[in-house]
């Protein structure tokens, strides 16, 4: 059974910086080829899509309120996700979400619904 665990979210002031990593546990090999992602939730708001990629691949797709600051991308095992968020905002605060085998496609990627397997998340919390 594949597993999912965040880390790396924590406290920290407007326009740092900091790197999320999701560490994908449960599978005997890489996890190349696959779709996976991150997602970002603020109580009381559906789940939005941060950025998206397939394990081993050369392209992403970003949320436009991310596009140039964040950076999505994986080990060179293919077995941890990373979001490098920089230049951060009072507006990326938010529960940060792994996500795995979802459809990186252009129409598909943003729904959070076709994304069956997640981790439990980790908060990000930027401050002035």
């Amino acid at each position: 059974q594949v597993r999912l665990q965040e880390s790396g979210g924590e406290s920290v002031q407007v326009g740092g910086s900091l790197r999320l990593s999701c560490r994908v546990s449960g599978y005997v090999y890489s996890y190349s080829g696959h779709c996976m992602g991150w997602f970002r939730q603020v109580a009381g708001k559906e789940r939005e899509a941060v950025a998206v990629t397939i394990i081993g691949g050369a392209t992403a797709n970003y949320a436009a309120s991310v596009a140039g600051r964040f950076t999505v991308s994986s080990d060179n095992a293919k077995t941890v996700l990373y979001l490098e968020m920089n230049d951060l905002k009072e507006d990326d605060s938010a529960m940060y979400f792994c996500a795995a085998d979802g459809n990186c496609g252009a129409g598909y990627w943003q729904r959070s619904e076709g994304f069956p397997i997640w981790g439990q998340g980790t908060q990000v919390t930027v401050s002035s």
